[in-house]
Order: structure tokens, then sequence, then C-alpha cells
């Protein structure tokens, strides 16, 4: 197959698709690989480290497209790569489609295939090419919020860990996933004092468990919400529903009782954001300030560290990517992990909890799948 990886063009977007160590698995697997030039210049990859790996260099998005079946990325498409989509396509990328009606109406126009890492799903439930992403934006949360607390930044001037004889900033974690528990164990380590709300007390007795008397754990209520965030200094937002939209578990009305200069950052913003006043920011400007309230909402957060998010999400990515270019859309009959993945297929959207936000008919991927034929 054809495999084509563009550049990244979502602002201060330094990932790529495919590293040249995964553009070698490719190759060596029969298919041609086709890299914008530049491409892996964020992740400290020239054209000839690609050149090398097996992978021709094309000069602009146009030529990779027009070459490429298998498009792999990092990002959802803006608006001139949905313009280049063709229904001979298939879309390996994040999508994040259900707060974004536009990207979607241009998905179903396209007519091509589109699968969203972030709703591909294992058997027991994991979300595995979301998890290394989640890994990472979880991390950064806390070195970000302690920048934010400064003074300078619009803080309330507090050091996240404290020092002797002064008490460390608190820091509330509203989910128990992925990116909640890497934000608690990155902010207990930063000696801060960490209480994590989660919906379900499974997750809430593994992060216990893990971390033994560094962290308090409350299941989610209102009343537990509104009583934590009287006394945060910092809200790490980490609630996901699978392709679904956020819950909106903070209200602008709860900022009133906040804290001035307290930090609120927004690891869920890809699906819309669970704080009310949440609005999708870029690395370029990423802060804006609501009733007092630091609010921090990058929706590529990973992408500033590229080198480390590139190589995390192809570990994930890769053997998936392989299977469509080996098989096609034969690998996501064969795989249903990969199939539930599937968000648009040929004007369709075939994803149940996608269809439901953006308000469209949910046709069931392998019936979709069924009427295209074999690949």
């Amino acid at each position: 197959m054809k495999v084509g990886v563009p550049k990244e063009i979502k602002t201060h977007e330094y990932r790529v698709g495919l590293t040249p160590e995964s553009v070698r698995e490719f190759v060596a697997r029969g298919h041609e690989v086709f890299v914008q030039a530049r491409a892996g210049d964020g992740i400290g990859a020239g054209d000839d480290a690609y050149r090398q790996a097996g992978a021709t260099a094309l000069p602009d998005a146009a030529s990779v497209y027009e070459q490429a079946e298998l498009i792999v990325k990092v990002k959802e498409p803006q608006a001139s790569e949905l313009a280049m989509l063709r229904p001979r396509h298939v879309l390996f990328t994040y999508l994040h489609l259900a707060p974004d009606p536009r990207q979607a109406e241009g998905l179903v126009a396209s007519g091509c295939a589109a699968i969203a890492y972030e709703t591909v799903v294992d058997a027991d439930g994991s979300l595995p090419l979301l998890a290394p992403m989640s890994e990472v934006a979880g991390r950064m949360s806390i070195t970000i919020a302690g920048n934010l607390l400064m003074r300078p930044a619009g803080g309330s001037g507090l050091l996240l860990g404290g020092v002797t004889g002064v008490p460390p900033a608190r820091v509330l974690v509203l989910g128990a996933g992925v990116a909640g528990a890497q934000a608690a164990r990155m902010a207990a380590g930063a000696g801060a004092e960490v209480t994590v709300v989660n919906r379900g007390l499974p997750k809430l007795r593994a992060l216990e468990a893990q971390l033994p008397g560094r962290i308090r754990t409350r299941p989610s209520t209102r009343a537990a919400i509104e009583e934590e965030l009287r006394l945060a200094d910092v809200v790490i937002g980490a609630v996901l529903v699978a392709g679904a939209a956020t819950p909106r578990l903070v209200k602008r009305a709860d900022l009133a009782a906040m804290k001035p200069g307290s930090v609120l950052v927004d690891i869920s913003i890809d699906q819309g954001g669970c704080f009310e006043t949440s609005r999708p920011t870029t690395h370029a400007e990423p802060t804006f300030e609501v009733d007092g309230i630091v609010h921090y909402c990058v929706a590529n957060m990973p992408g500033a560290v590229p080198r480390t998010s590139s190589h995390a999400l192809n570990l994930a990515t890769r053997p998936l990517a392989l299977a469509l270019a080996d098989r096609g859309l034969d690998a996501l009959r064969d795989d249903p992990a990969l199939r539930a993945g599937l968000n648009v297929l040929a004007g369709q959207v075939t994803h149940p909890a996608v269809a439901a936000a953006l308000g469209r008919e949910f046709i069931a991927p392998e019936r979709a799948l069924a009427g295209l034929g074999s690949a």
C-alpha cells in the first residue's frame, strides 16, 4: 500500500505520524511511504533520515495526499487537509469529532474511511492508542500548573510543593484514568497535597494502592466537587468518555467560590473540556482568565514534547497502522479493537457516541463495511 505522512499544521504541533524507525517497518513489508518534506523536523528527523529508512520525500502535502492511500497523522485534519481527502483514503489519526461538527462534516463529505486513535478499544475496555498521549499530558499538566501558579503567569504565587514551614499547593484531579493517575503521581511527587475524584471506586482503590498515604480520594459527587474546588489551588480536568463529549463537571458559577489566581488545566479539551468555561487554546496563546481563574486549555499538549510523544505514540499505533497497510479495510473486519476506532466510512458516521454527540444517524461499522465489499 502507499502510505502518506504529511507534516502537521496545527499551531505549534511538532509531532509526526511515523518516525523513521516506523517507516523502516513499512518498507520492509513492501509498502511505499511518502513523507512530506520537513515533516520530522520537530523530532530531529530530517528528510535524509526518512530517505535512509526507505521513504520518498515529497515537497508538499498535496503531493502526499495525491500519492497515498493510507494517511497516518497525529492531529485531526485541518480545513486545507480535509479538502484533499478522497474516498480512496484511509485516515488514521486522532479525530476527537464529538465537539467538532465542522470536521465531521468534512470527513463525511470526503467519503474517506476515518479511524480515530482515541476510540480504538481493547477487549478489556482500555484505550491503547490514547493511553500514551494521556500519560504525557497527565505528566505535563503538573509542570504546567506549577508554572502558571507563579505570579508573573497570573497565578496566586504559590510554589507547588511548598517549603519548610509553608504548606504546599492543593491539587484536585478530576478523573483517575491514565491522564488523571499520571497527574496525581506527578503532583504527589512534587510535594503537593493531592485529591483525586473519580466516578468509579476501583480506579481510586488502585491509585491509593500505588500511592499509599500520598493522596486523598473521593467518589465523584456534586457535593464533593464543590467542596474540593473551594480548597484547590490547581484543578486538573482529566475526564474522558470514549468518543463522546466530555461532561462539564465544573460550572462557571463554581469559579466564584475558588481562590483568586487558582489554575485550571483542562486535559479533556480535545473532547470539549470538563470545565464550562473552557475553550480550546494553542501553545502560542495557551491561557486565558475567567473570573480571576487561570485557564490552560491547549488542545495538543503533547505536541510541546514531540520527541517523547512521537516515539511513544508510534509504539502504540505502529502495529495497527501496519495491519491497515497490509490488509486495508479487511483489517477492520478482522479486528474488533481497530473496528471500534472507525468513526466515518463512505459518508456515514460509524461510532455511536460520535453520532449521538453530533446528532447524526449511526451506522454500525460492520454494516458500513459490509456495504463496501472486500477491500
